[in-house]
């Protein structure tokens, strides 16, 4: 083959890459036709990853002078890519369970996924190549189960650092490319219908809401009370508002409606449906236009009976609070996206708008004794919670490829915004104190007062996030020869978010004479107790209670700004055919600031964050293709991690996936890693092939997440660990045997086996001196919060996912069984008592797809069975053989059909 014939393919190869679909098949050159022949059926790879559309900055995912069209094999570094065949495979709804099945990743509560063991902090996710703001407070980078698969086209994770990518990375890089122009104009249609063993058709907890929550939106039911809004309008503290002010919010924050738990008799089945189309169009000679649209609609139901319990003296076993609280969720998400694209001969422009709203209704009810106030009189209580979580992402993408033969300019920007909503989070508790001679003491009353030391009070939450994100880069590619190439880049991103967070505590004055009045109030239905409260008089007209209002977070409002410039060079060299080499330095200037607004302080004294640093981030990764099937790669790198905007706001969330809240700390530093890597890869043909990688991590300024407990109360807040080390070993195999030889039935069949196994092992080094500031204590010693050699939180010795397939070649059909397996991981450092400890344990799932016709028109079954084991929930902290469980609960089995439409 002349090298002009092999520049030709090549040229071809990389831009189906970046955008496939532009590519008409009926117009493809004869050089890459000829080029196709030259493969040859022992070198040809796995069809799925020839038709992977992958799109990321510098354009570094093929290696010039390479025949095969493998991208995780081509790469100039470690990457593994899931086509959109590899993520029907799974059988996932979203991406975030997708991508639990590759190798060294983990599923880690609602979409945050761990690479390698190291929290969501260390890993980064980009929207073809570009940043996402996070709606979720709790999560730096965007919980990834909010993406439906049918928006997503590939997703490339990339574990070694190359100086294209943003220098925050830890553990990996996950790049998500959004669907793109079809070749050939299409419209599917897919509805699908599941249930648990747990919660479909079983009894539940609801509230009334509004009219239109099954849609996941609301009719402004919950909008924030007038009287707040205009707290909020004039800058002006709830504690510092004239009690008239007060009076009229006690009036507003319990409505019935909202507040008043309801019983479910049968919980309804989830159900999903989406519709996609597109279409190109010539314009011009050899130019298309194309467009492609989706819109999808997931409504589903989960039950959860969760056991939480706290140590008194963990040593003795002693538990002095349990409680069992049995919660309903209600899960709406709505999603949509328009991309269009347009191809100018080697160039290309592609505009993609996103749209997702991810809606949680949630009605609890905890039922349990507290024994911190009297250990030997422990009272009861029932405390009912009723809450709206919505979070929503608008996203715009402008991407433009320009190829002038010798040299590539790669221009992307855009904006993006983000707003979670919490309003109207109501709990209420009633106490029984079980005191003798107490006319009540055998009566669930609510708490309106602190009659009992040590439980929470009435309170209603409201909580408004906005962030905001300007991005921009551009880079070139200058083709110095056919053996180097050099790429120098520079990128942008301005990051604003505003935090508002007002708990109400309604407070309703009496006089001694009026106590028992008082808590017999606390035997109403909730959205009447304030009400009736403000109603309630004597016969003089005289009001039983002065009800007002209080706000205990100091404070309020956060606005916090995190601004980015970074240039960047990178060189890929290949020296001989068997040897390349990808290195480059990337330059980041930051600035990172969160305050509170100083007007809702009440003159509280704030602690500010300023963190100013700028880094020098090189990258390097060298590989040798040792013999024609065998690679081998070694990989060094140092790169940071900052601290999420939710680490450092001094607010209070509540999370109502782990049942507790999150408080930041103002102190937090940046963290500096160095990473090294070594991996060999043998490729057997097809889709075979094995590799087995050792790394290292070290890292300064780890930042980790501790307990705080108060009764009945857990929270979470982060300081910086001293100094921390990583590594382990990765093995990778993908095995397929061809039946064919079996005939009939099997004609066209071949029997896949995908395996991965991932071992870790982390140590924290905490000195005798070493410090970790937080809150109230800046000269909080870290060894009273870490302990010197634990490992790091999140971080599971063993990760492994085994699947067992049988898949038609020819057509759509497929039978798959998945074994995920994780062990114990630290969730929460515990301090002085114990960490509180995850087990994820072995889960099994079954995925079966068939490919029918009805009426001409191709019909695709689906049938899916996860947890088949009914594998539960466990967390929970252990020492001396004594055990409080915190976030603990069954999981249910699930099944589910689903069909899908092709026109």
């Amino acid at each position: 083959m002349s090298t002009g014939t092999r520049l030709a393919g090549l040229l071809l190869l990389t831009t189906s890459l970046t955008l496939p679909s532009v590519l008409h098949a009926q117009e493809a050159p004869q050089e890459q036709e000829a080029q196709s022949e030259d493969l040859g059926e022992e070198d040809s790879p796995d069809e799925s990853l020839q038709q992977a559309d992958i799109s990321v900055p510098g354009g570094g995912i093929i290696v010039t002078g390479r025949r095969n069209r493998d991208p995780a094999r081509n790469s100039g570094q470690v990457l593994s890519v899931l086509s959109e065949a590899d993520i029907a495979r799974t059988g996932e709804g979203d991406i975030a369970g997708a991508l639990a099945r590759v190798s060294g990743l983990s599923l880690v509560g609602n979409g945050r996924v761990f690479v390698r063991g190291l929290g969501d902090r260390y890993s980064l996710a980009l929207l073809n190549g570009l940043p996402l703001p996070s709606p979720e407070p709790l999560s730096r980078v965007v919980p990834l189960d909010i993406f439906p698969t049918s928006v997503i086209a590939s997703s490339l994770v990339q574990k070694t650092y190359s100086a294209n990518f943003p220098g925050e990375f830890g553990g990996g890089v996950i790049n998500l490319t959004t669907k793109a122009i079809p070749s050939e104009d299409f419209l599917t249609i897919s509805i699908s219908g599941s249930g648990d063993t747990e919660t479909t058709f079983q009894n539940g907890l609801t509230y009334f809401g509004s009219d239109w929550d099954g849609f996941g939106f609301d009719n402004g039911n919950r909008d924030f009370p007038t009287a707040l809004q205009g707290l909020i309008a004039s800058g002006t503290r709830v504690n510092d508002a004239p009690i008239a002010v007060q009076r009229q919010l006690a009036g507003q924050v319990m409505p019935l409606n909202l507040v008043t738990l309801q019983k479910n008799d049968v919980l309804p089945a989830n159900f999903s449906g989406s519709i996609t189309g597109g279409g190109s169009f010539e314009i011009g000679d050899g130019n298309y236009l194309g467009i492609i649209a989706t819109a999808g609609i997931t409504n589903s139901w989960r039950n959860r009976n969760v056991t939480s319990q706290q140590f008194g003296d963990a040593e003795a076993g002693q538990i002095l609070f349990d409680s069992q609280n049995f919660i309903t969720d209600n899960k709406v998400l709505v999603n949509g996206l328009i991309g269009l694209g347009l191809d100018i001969g080697e160039h290309t422009i592609r505009w993609t708008n996103l749209y997702i709203r991810d809606t949680l209704k949630t009605a609890r009810l905890a039922t349990g004794t507290d024994a911190f106030t009297d250990v030997a009189r422990p009272f009861d209580f029932q405390t009912q919670q009723t809450g709206w979580f919505e979070r929503q992402l608008m996203d715009s993408q402008l991407v433009a490829e320009f190829n002038f033969d010798k040299f590539e300019i790669d221009l992307r920007g855009g904006y993006a915004r983000t707003d979670r909503e919490a309003p109207y989070n109501a709990i209420v508790p009633y106490i029984r104190t079980n005191i003798p001679n107490d006319p009540f003491g055998d009566k669930f009353v609510v708490d309106v007062g602190a009659l009992i030391g040590g439980t929470e009070r009435i309170q209603v939450g409201f909580e408004d996030l906005r962030e905001e994100l300007w991005f921009g880069g551009a880079d070139v590619t200058f083709e110095v020869s056919d053996t180097l190439s050099l790429t120098a880049g520079y990128a942008y991103s301005d990051t604003t978010r505003r935090s508002i967070s007002f708990i109400i505590r309604p407070l309703l004055g009496s006089t001694a004479d009026l106590t028992p009045a008082l808590r017999a109030l606390g035997l109403r239905k909730p959205g009447d107790i304030i009400n009736g409260a403000v109603l309630a008089e004597f016969p003089d007209g005289r009001p039983f209670f002065n009800v007002t209002v209080s706000d205990p977070t100091p404070f309020p409002v956060f606005d916090a700004a995190l601004t980015v410039h970074a240039g960047y060079g990178l060189a890929r060299y290949r020296p001989t055919d068997r040897l390349s080499i990808e290195a480059g330095v990337r330059y980041e200037d930051g600035l990172q600031v969160a305050a509170p607004d100083l007007r809702f302080g009440g003159g509280n004294i704030a602690t500010p964050t300023r963190i100013a640093n700028d880094y020098f981030l090189p990258s390097a990764t060298v590989t040798w293709e040792a013999m024609d099937d065998l690679q081998l790669r070694l990989s060094a790198s140092q790169t940071i991690a900052r601290p999420q905007f939710r680490e450092l706001v001094e607010q209070t969330y509540f999370d109502p996936e782990s049942n507790r809240r999150f408080r930041g700390n103002p102190f937090l530093q940046d963290s500096e890693l160095i990473n090294l890597e070594a991996r060999a890869e043998y490729y057997m043909g097809g889709p075979n092939r094995v590799s087995l990688a050792g790394f290292f991590k070290k890292i300064d300024n780890p930042i980790e997440n501790f307990l705080i407990t108060a009764p009945g109360i857990i929270e979470t807040s982060y300081a910086n660990a001293p100094e921390a080390e990583l590594y382990g070993a990765e093995l990778d195999l993908a095995y397929g045997i061809d039946l064919s030889d079996w005939g009939g039935l099997f004609e066209t069949k071949q029997f896949l086996i995908l395996a991965n196994y991932t071992y870790t092992q982390s140590s924290i080094s905490v000195g005798a001196t070493d410090l970790a500031p937080i809150p109230g204590a800046t000269g909080q010693v870290a060894s009273q919060l870490f302990d010197d050699g634990a490992p790091l939180v999140g971080q599971s010795d063993h990760v492994a996912n085994v699947s067992f397939g049988i898949e038609d070649l020819d057509k759509v059909q497929q039978f798959t069984v998945m074994f995920n397996y994780a062990s114990e991981r630290v969730t929460l450092r515990g301090g002085a008592l114990p960490d509180v400890v995850e087990n994820p344990g072995l889960t099994v799932d079954l995925v079966a797809r068939s490919q029918v016709k009805l009426g001409g028109v191709p019909l695709e079954l689906s049938f899916e069975a996860r947890n088949i084991l009914g594998r539960d929930n466990f967390e929970f902290q252990e020492v001396n053989g004594n055990r409080a469980e915190l976030n603990t609960f069954d999981v249910g089995t699930t099944f589910a059909i689903g069909l899908k439409a092709e026109f």
